[in-house]
């Protein structure tokens, strides 16, 4: 009987599965590609700049006395080019494989009970628990092909450390998965729990950049408390630990379970943590007070992120010169991704540059917002009053464009404080990348504002301007390649010259884009119930 019960509660997950990769045709795609795109290309460009096992060695014996780049990077464990590569480019690999498999797993999950169509699929033969399975699937299917593109990638440089590499980065993206499954039964919200979720593979990060920064040999127990930090102790290139890859497995399996476990203590649509009510005076009388709330929590988590990053990539800048030392390649990479009057401000414009990059994302999701509140439905009850659509879209337009400005300046000032330079110059050059950050938003708007199908695609240009403006120096693509971004056209600041052109002509092109943008949504069809 226990068997047959289990079987109820997982009717339909292979149903519910082919819907969501179908669903998600392009967007795992473009999200595995790219994070494999990042690894695989790292060997080419890392090889052009540290060619000499000498060279390398250096590198090495640099991390042991450089506590910012330790913290940033994490420690070298060996002076092979694989070795290497897992340094410069594993962590951030693990990352952006834990973000992209939360996106999934809220996606199919949170999001579809919000929405109300979990419910109108659980009318039928679908056991309680197959949605949180097949998004689970979900995200591993996508875990398991950037590990097999990882390790075929980088099998050149060493079959083992490439296999190493894979996993571990999988294993850091399916540990964040069963986090978000397990926090999405909590809150009532997708938004909260990617929030959380978010807020959790941050706390990650930090732990394993404290742990590097306080040991120069070995690993902290802070390092071992992070999930990203078993990626680096796996040590890949390196002598692996194999046995590392069992804590991945241990936390699959406590976090799957509580999240299965929370699963049959709440009803469908509902949270096992209270939802707050709001005030019954019904104080929000405008458009955008209401995208303000909305949007409040999301601009507060990155404000707090981009001045935690502004400061540690200040202190990073201090130990730039020494990484560099008289490698003439690694200078001119550093030069061609933000600079020219010297490496410090070179490396100064890169993190600045770097910033804007990630800034573009924060407007994307802010934009895009729009597209979420039209397709749960919550948006019509709102037009259907007094409140037309141009109302609506520019109150979510000004908490985009007017939080980047805000982030973006306490980016500069975490810089400026991480540091310990004088304010002006740093700022400057935070602020000269808001016109390309306005024109990735207002790209994302013409799309949504043209067809509400075509919203999900503003990610991959965002994605695709971040991959150009991060690994596109290093690969020496042309200057024609890199100006495909709208970031490639800005002067590189401090230290560059201050042009105005290009910046005037990307704020005229956000605002055309912007006008375009909102001209398209006020004409056609909105999705409705």
């Amino acid at each position: 009987m226990a068997q047959v019960g289990g079987s109820r509660q997982l009717a339909g997950t292979w149903t519910l599965l082919r819907l969501a990769l179908r669903r998600d045709r392009v967007v795992i795609p473009l999200w595995v590609g790219i994070i494999a795109l990042m690894v695989v290309s790292m060997p080419g460009a890392l090889e052009s700049v540290y060619s000499t096992p000498a060279e390398r060695a250096d590198v090495a014996r640099q991390m042991l006395t450089n506590s910012s780049l330790r913290a940033m990077y994490g420690p070298l464990s060996g002076d092979s080019l694989g070795a290497l590569v897992a340094w410069r480019i594993g962590a951030y690999a693990g990352v952006f494989a834990a973000v992209m498999s939360l996106v999934v797993v809220v996606r199919h999950t949170r999001d579809e009970e919000e929405s109300g169509r979990q419910e109108m699929l659980s009318a039928g033969t679908v056991g309680r628990r197959a949605p949180l399975t097949a998004a689970l699937l979900a995200a591993l299917v996508a875990n398991a092909a950037l590990a097999l593109l990882v390790t075929v990638g980088l099998a050149g440089q060493g079959g083992s450390g490439a296999l190493a590499l894979g996993l571990g980065t999988a294993g850091v993206g399916m540990v964040f998965a069963t986090t978000a499954a397990a926090v999405a039964q909590l809150t009532q919200s997708a938004r909260l729990a990617r929030g959380l979720t978010g807020g959790l593979l941050g706390a990650a990060f930090v732990l394993r950049a404290a742990g590097d920064s306080s040991v120069s040999d070995g690993s902290s127990v802070l390092t071992w408390l992070s999930p990203v930090g078993w990626l680096e102790n796996l040590r890949a290139f390196a002598g692996e630990r194999w046995w590392v890859l069992a804590l991945f497995a241990a936390a699959l399996v406590l976090q799957g379970g509580a999240a299965y476990a929370l699963a049959g203590r709440r009803d469908i649509g509902m949270g096992l943590l209270p939802t707050r009510p709001g005030s019954a005076a019904g104080r929000l009388g405008t458009a955008g007070a209401l995208a303000w709330r909305l949007q409040r929590g999301s601009l507060l988590g990155w404000s707090l992120a981009f001045l935690a990053a502004g400061a540690a990539f200040g202190g990073v800048t201090k130990g730039a010169t020494d990484l560099v030392g008289d490698n003439e390649r690694t200078r001119e990479i550093i030069e061609r991704m933000g600079g020219q009057s010297g490496i410090t401000d070179a490396f100064l414009a890169t993190m600045a540059g770097m910033l804007g990059m990630v800034a573009a994302l924060y407007v994307v999701q802010c934009v895009l917002r729009l597209h979420s509140e039209e397709t749960s439905q919550r948006a019509e009850p709102v037009l259907a009053g007094a409140v037309g659509r141009l109302r609506w879209a520019g109150g979510h337009l000004l908490i985009a464009f007017g939080g980047a400005v805000l982030i973006m300046l306490l980016g500069g000032l975490g810089l400026t404080v991480g540091y310990g330079h004088s304010p002006g110059p740093i700022l400057g050059a935070c602020l000269v990348q808001l016109p390309a950050i306005w024109t990735v938003g207002a790209l994302a708007l013409l799309l949504y504002g043209v067809s509400a199908q075509a919203a999900p695609a503003a990610w991959a240009l965002a994605g695709a301007a971040l991959l150009l403006g991060w690994i596109g120096p290093a690969l020496n693509l042309p200057q024609a390649v890199l100006e495909l971004s709208p970031f490639g056209h800005l002067p590189r600041l401090p230290g560059g010259t201050m042009t105005w052109t290009p910046v005037l002509v990307l704020t005229a092109t956000a605002a055309t884009l912007t006008t375009a943008g909102l001209a398209a949504l006020r004409h056609r069809d909105l999705t409705t119930g």
